[in-house]
């Protein structure tokens, strides 16, 4: 794989920025013994350090510390027809666990119903991750709210070695949601089973003079702060493409040492920032993949995960860009972002 030709112009810049912002000697960095020495340090059960040594260990990127995670409740969030209509082969959720398997995947995670139809085939296979919350789509006029849609008990009557969920930070539901997942994250670590919180940001006034502030580092950061402080094992997030969404909207507390000495513009200071605020990489950052765009989705994922890598972040969960192509274009592509991961000239800055 030909990094520059994929990076085009930002080559260059992108694989050689050394980050002084906030160096990397301030983190924790991902690496083959993460959870023999970070997590082994925490309040974690027997049971949960297993569930995430099985995750660790698995699939192409197993002993290297970084993940690489099918995920796939867009049927839900987007609805069936919008993920699905493009290759119809995965409205049967057999076919997207043989994907993850292709894939050589960490884990696949997807809905209750997904992997409750499929379970005995393939739990034995690769770690299932049940997302519990979804937001449904159906509602008209459009609403964005994240509701239960699973328990952790059904997760592990299902074998399930992990369970996510998402929070709309930002969102007039978000102290309900805090609290719904905060709770059932309690009870899937009382049983063993590690989580996943997909912390994003969900609110109209996010958006000022055309700049889409849902993207910013400082509030995805915070996002991801308050993600870590209900023991949130893996940190799903948005890749930051700007900063300075609290002084522009002009809401909450900052400090201008974030603008002027920790952060720049770079892309990989912008994540830096968002794993920084993962209890400096003690808890694992992995970026999402994004929609898929057609010919230009391997150049963009291939973007996302250097950024993540040189960041400190430790991988990147990609669905659409694999499931709307056929089953060994998908699993290609997601080789190709794993290839990243497993290059040692593409270092931490």
């Amino acid at each position: 794989m030909d990094l520059h030709y994929l990076l085009g112009d930002e080559a260059e810049s992108l694989l050689t920025h050394t980050c002084t912002a906030f160096p990397k000697s301030l983190l924790t960095l991902p690496g083959p013994d993460f959870v023999d020495a970070v997590v082994t340090q925490s309040d974690r059960s027997p049971g949960v350090l297993r569930s995430l040594g099985s995750l660790y260990s698995h699939g192409r990127l197993g002993g290297t510390g970084y993940l690489s995670i099918l995920p796939v409740d867009q049927g839900i969030e987007h609805s069936a027809a919008a993920s699905f209509a493009k290759n119809p082969i995965y409205f049967d959720p057999a076919r997207l666990c043989d994907l993850a398997l292709a894939a050589d995947c960490s884990a696949i995670a997807t809905t209750l119903g997904a992997l409750g139809a499929v379970t005995r085939r393939y739990v034995h296979r690769i770690p299932f991750i049940v997302k519990l919350n979804h937001n449904d789509f159906l509602h008209y006029p459009t609403t964005y709210d994240q509701v239960p849609f699973a328990s952790v008990r059904r997760a592990i009557d299902l074998g399930a070695s992990g369970v996510g969920a998402t929070i709309y930070f930002g969102s007039p539901e978000a102290d309900r949601q805090l609290h719904e997942v905060g709770t059932a994250f309690e009870e899937a670590h009382r049983n063993g089973l590690f989580t996943v919180l997909w912390t994003y940001l969900r609110n109209p006034a996010f958006v000022k003079d055309g700049v889409d502030y849902h993207l910013s580092a400082d509030l995805t950061g915070q996002a991801n702060h308050m993600g870590v402080t209900i023991e949130a094992d893996l940190i799903k997030q948005k890749q930051a493409e700007n900063n300075g969404g609290y002084t522009a909207i002009g809401f909450g507390k900052t400090d201008p040492l974030v603008y002027d000495k920790l952060t720049t513009s770079h892309p990989v200071d912008l994540t830096r920032w968002q794993v920084a605020n993962c209890y400096a990489g003690r808890v694992g950052l992995i970026n999402s993949g994004g929609e898929s765009k057609g010919d230009s989705d391997l150049a963009q994922a291939v973007r996302t995960a250097v950024i993540n890598k040189r960041a400190g972040g430790q991988g990147l969960i990609v669905g659409r860009k694999a499931f709307q192509r056929p089953i060994d274009d998908g699993a290609a592509l997601v080789h190709a972002i794993q290839d990243v991961f497993l290059d040692g000239s593409v270092t931490i800055a």
